[in-house]
């Protein structure tokens, strides 16, 4: 199994102290979580796209590069790449000229993305946000793929013998779809034969794993081996700790701010205690050994490969939030690594025209 660190660089009162970061200093604390991610053996660190309060991640391409020159081994994932606000040939350019800087090490997941923002910034509505990211990612795709393409869609102007530059380090990208209980997604990903990395965050597993299911099922009626699906999933909190208790008791501020300002924008609570939070949600939190368990019974559902934990410090104290993390990788990821096989990330692999 694979590891990532993964943040949406929100900008939010400490719910400890009540301090507000200011945005320089929030970017200043993502670089060094990168660094410590590398220094502790993650596999790769993850920056999401939002264009509204109380997120900074509005331009992933410009955050993971900086981060691309402070590394040297992980993988640069995008969680998500909001295709439908894009356009592909820019999009293109971005990330190409990423995947030159950090020496081939990116991973894009794309995704139609969600909030209110988008329709006021880029007038992209539900209407017609999903054909956006499927014209979007098919333009991407082809760009990649060829030195010279002619195409036309509904979205922007035509290309006819264009070529984008630079071209790309890696020669052929994994594109992970990702999803949250939309068939939209998974549905595009098993037509093209890429992966999908389910959001798995908000609700207990049923609907994440149904929709999982349903990937692998169109998967093969695409005539597709079934051994070639490659799923990812997030994970809704991470703190380890010695014991459940105290595990338990760390996160319980966390989970409270995280409630309340979800109360305060209007977003359904779905885990009314933190106790029922640990139980159902997908947040590791607890003792390594309880850790364990629940990604086991996890894959039993999903069959799923990477993971993504929470990169932030949310208000824990320096030490709990770093004792978190050495623990997780010093007595879980051994454990997951052994029992679950994983296929090499972009960081891993040698970009000889073939791309696992």
């Amino acid at each position: 199994m694979k590891f990532l660190l993964m943040t949406l660089i929100t900008r939010v009162p400490d719910p400890v102290t009540g301090v507000v970061p200011s945005t320089r200093d929030r970017f200043r604390e993502v670089v060094e979580q990168a660094r410590r991610a590398e220094e502790l053996g993650f596999d790769g660190f993850a920056v999401g796209e939002r264009h509204e309060d109380p997120f900074l991640s509005a331009a992933p391409p410009v955050v993971l590069s900086h981060l691309a020159a402070v590394t040297s081994r992980i993988a640069l994932f995008t969680a998500v790449t909001t295709l439908s606000l894009l356009d592909p040939v820019r999009a293109f350019e971005d990330y190409a000229t990423l995947d030159n800087l950090s020496g081939g090490r990116l991973e894009l997941i794309i995704g139609k993305g969600n909030g209110t923002a988008q329709a006021q910034l880029y007038h992209v509505t539900t209407e017609d946000q999903w054909d956006r990211n499927r014209e979007g990612y098919e333009l991407l795709r082809a760009l990649w793929d060829r030195d010279e393409v002619t195409w036309s869609g509904r979205f922007r102007p035509p290309l006819t013998d264009a070529r984008a530059l630079p071209r790309p380090l890696q020669p052929k990208l994994r594109i992970w779809h990702g999803s949250a209980t939309s068939r939209e997604s998974v549905e595009l990903a098993a037509r093209h034969g890429d992966p999908v990395f389910s959001a798995n965050v908000t609700h207990p597993i049923e609907p994440y794993a149904e929709l999982i299911h349903h990937y692998r099922q169109r998967w093969v009626d695409y005539g597709r081996d079934p051994a070639d699906a490659l799923v990812g999933a997030g994970t809704a909190g991470l703190h380890v700790a010695r014991t459940s208790q105290e595990a338990v008791e760390v996160y319980r501020p966390l989970y409270e701010a995280r409630t309340a300002l979800q109360r305060q924008v209007g977003n359904p609570v779905v885990f009314e205690t933190v106790e029922d939070f640990v139980a159902r949600s997908s947040a590791l939190v607890g003792s390594p050994e309880q850790v364990i368990d629940k990604v086991g019974r996890y894959h039993e559902q999903f069959g799923h490969e990477v993971i993504h934990l929470s990169a932030d410090r949310e208000g824990r104290a320096e030490s709990d939030y770093l004792d978190s993390l050495e623990l997780f990788q010093a007595e879980v990821a051994p454990e997951l690594r052994r029992r679950i096989p994983s296929r090499p990330l972009a960081a891993g692999r040698e970009f000889a025209g073939v791309v696992s």
